[in-house]
């Protein structure tokens, strides 16, 4: 863990930490931690986690968006995360960025999803310029029409939570595991995974993207050097965040899906 060091006078503090490979499961329980307990601003950058992963939102069925098959054949774990949204498939490729904020860290913002959006989408044009045709389209990252991050929010009384999971690279077998969604942004047309989908890494090197971001928080963002630990156990605190079992996934397949009604609810929160 390294947590970057920047002093600028009269800005909200925020605390910025860098993590390499922490399994997606432990940095879901911390964000979550993070949002309901603490009273700080925080940046977690998660460079890939270490084995391949499903996340699930957390009202995703997993019939209807899983090859379940493939997945229990492949062992894969899938998690269902605390916020809302779409399924993606993560591993070492995967760059996880996440800011967790009090209501007035940045002055202005209405807490709702699409202004959050709208201000993160200004931060990374920064991060971006030069390196690609960046766009927030709809409620995803892309270069051009192609998506190459996926975002949910969680928004509580006071706090507000946006994470992103950046395809810096992704394994083609691994998209495979994920159906193809019954609701579908518009600009992704009849596309398969595939073709929606873009690399990061044809666009900008790893190390530059993270640099870049920090760069860019610490133009907004007075970043606190105090060496504190965000792992340190809450034995009170009980993330939503979890695994889904074998059993659970095994039952999917084989319980009677509902007959679909006619109904249209707004979405809490995006897909990550």
């Amino acid at each position: 863990m390294a947590i970057a060091q920047t002093r600028n006078v009269g800005l909200p503090l925020m605390n910025i930490v860098r993590l390499k490979g922490i399994p997606i499961l432990q940095q879901l329980h911390l964000e979550e931690r993070l949002l309901r307990t603490s009273s700080e601003n925080w940046c977690i950058i998660n460079d890939g986690t270490n084995n391949p992963n499903i996340v699930m939102g957390i009202s995703g069925k997993p019939a209807e968006l899983l090859d379940i098959d493939l997945v229990l054949r492949d062992q894969v774990p899938v998690i269902k995360r605390y916020t809302g949204g779409g399924t993606v498939a993560v591993d070492h490729g995967t760059i996880f960025v996440t800011f967790i904020c009090n209501r007035d860290a940045v002055p202005g913002l209405k807490l709702y999803p699409r202004p959050i959006m709208s201000w993160s989408s200004q931060l990374y044009s920064r991060v971006f310029k030069r390196f690609g045709d960046f766009y927030l389209l709809e409620n995803d990252y892309v270069f051009g029409n192609r998506k190459f991050g996926g975002n949910a929010q969680c928004i509580t009384k006071d706090r507000w939570m946006h994470h992103t999971s950046f395809l810096w690279d992704y394994e083609v077998r691994n998209m495979a595991y994920l159906k193809h969604p019954k609701r579908v942004p518009k600009y992704r047309l009849a596309r398969d995974h595939l073709e929606f989908i873009c690399r990061m890494k044809d666009y900008v090197p790893r190390s530059v993207f993270i640099q870049k971001t920090v760069e860019a928080i610490s133009a907004e963002f007075s970043v606190n050097s105090e060496q504190t630990d965000p792992f340190e156990a809450d034995s009170k605190f009980v993330p939503s965040s979890r695994l889904l079992t074998r059993q659970e996934l095994e039952e999917a397949v084989i319980a009677p899906q509902p007959q679909a009604l006619n109904l249209r609810a707004r979405p809490l929160s995006q897909s990550l």
